[in-house]
């Protein structure tokens, strides 16, 4: 696939953005549901609009290719075969899932029914989304339906594809800070993604997110390699894992409105290791959950020791930090890079964590590596949030 995200947003788009915003959340504020229940049905009709956009425009060639055919027959069977989108990585959509119908049904009908059937006719159609998009529209009046349907279509259709993931990316940030503290479990904030990839500069190979909630270390990965004038698409191969099933859709269609593929995997990290990632990756970038307790270490114990999952032992105390930070480790390849976010309390561990810190340091040369790349950076200035 081609990467369709910009380097950065102009004027035009953050004011959509910010106005499309306002609307979602007073239609929100008016309807009873919480954040959660709002959140993915929503970023489900902005990802449908960006699909439909891709797939007026794939039409659009198809008519001019096919417009000396001598018999309309054969024009209009090759315009509806999904096979003509999907040889130019575009989904296809039916005419149930199209905004022109979803717009046209009428208020006191089955609204909510028509966009689950929707929904579902794009994953039988496309394949690679089965079982992803949102199919709770049961739970909205079809009166603010509508209402969201109409705000969704202000979005141009025309607008550049790179906008579309922009105002995805904006969207999943306002409904993490609408849940508070839980909406660290799905996104990071941009700023601090940025960060860690600026300094690991993931130009080119396998790249890991074990606790990859939305994605947004997969897109800033991406975005950087297209700063660089690559095809992220082509240079990283983009593998995650993560617990929560709604997450994990919520990363799956992330990586489709940015033109990105990857595998996706649904699994508890501690205990699954679905990508065999030991000694596999050339970059992992992870915000796993902070101090877990209650991690079942009987379910550990055959994965420690040398070439293992935890080459350097199992903290004795109840927190999961350094059960990460060895997995993180462990995933590396021989000059693998690794950048994650984790709590202070990491940093001035005691006891069996602070042995299990010091083994890390004296015994990696990636993070000796990576210290003495970030250090003169930070301090030159040069790496800007």
């Amino acid at each position: 696939m081609i990467w369709i995200a910009p380097t950065e947003k102009d004027a035009a788009t953050d004011t959509l953005e910010k106005r499309l915003w306002a609307a979602a959340d007073q239609l929100r504020a008016n309807s009873g549901l919480t954040s959660a229940q709002y959140s993915q049905p929503v970023l489900g009709l902005i990802f449908l609009r960006f699909a439909e956009a891709r797939f007026a425009a794939q039409r659009a060639k198809l008519e001019k290719t096919t417009a000396a055919a001598s018999s309309s027959s054969r024009r209009g069977s090759r315009l509806d075969e999904p096979a003509a989108y999907h040889a130019a990585r575009v989904l296809y959509l039916t005419p149930n899932a199209r905004f022109e119908r979803l717009l046209a049904l009428p208020e006191g009908g089955e609204v909510g029914g028509a966009l689950n059937g929707a929904m579902l006719d794009v994953e039988r159609q496309n394949p690679q989304l089965a079982g992803v998009l949102p199919k709770t529209y049961q739970l909205f009046d079809s009166k603010l339906l509508k209402e969201l349907l109409r705000m969704v279509s202000e979005i141009p259709a025309g607008l550049d594809y790179d906008a579309f993931g922009l105002i995805y990316e904006y969207f999943l940030g306002e409904f993490a800070r609408t849940e508070g503290q839980k909406g660290g479990e799905f996104y990071t904030p941009r700023c601090i993604v940025r960060l860690l990839v600026e300094v690991l500069e993931p130009f080119h190979g396998l790249i890991l997110d074990p606790a990859c909630g939305s994605g947004g270390m997969f897109v800033q990965s991406a975005r950087f390699v297209a700063e660089h004038r690559k095809n992220p698409a082509a240079e990283l191969a983009i593998h995650g894992q993560e617990k929560v099933s709604d997450t994990a859709k919520l990363c799956r269609m992330n990586l489709a409105v940015h033109g990105l593929e990857g595998e996706i995997r649904e699994a508890n990290t501690y205990y699954e290791d679905l990508h065999e990632s030991t000694g596999r990756f050339d970059f992992l970038l992870a915000n796993p959950p902070f101090n877990v307790n209650a991690v079942d270490k009987e379910r550990l114990k055959d994965l420690v020791g040398p070439g293992r999952r935890f080459p350097f032992g199992l903290p004795r105390t109840d927190n999961a930090n350094y059960v990460w930070i060895q997995l993180f480790h462990s995933a590396l390849g021989e000059r693998g890079r690794a950048g994650f976010v984790m709590a202070n309390s990491a940093s001035d561990a005691r006891s069996s964590e602070s042995e299990l810190c010091w083994r890390l340091i004296d015994q990696s040369e990636n993070l000796r590596r990576t210290r003495d790349l970030l250090l003169p950076r930070l301090m030159s200035g040069e790496i800007a949030v």
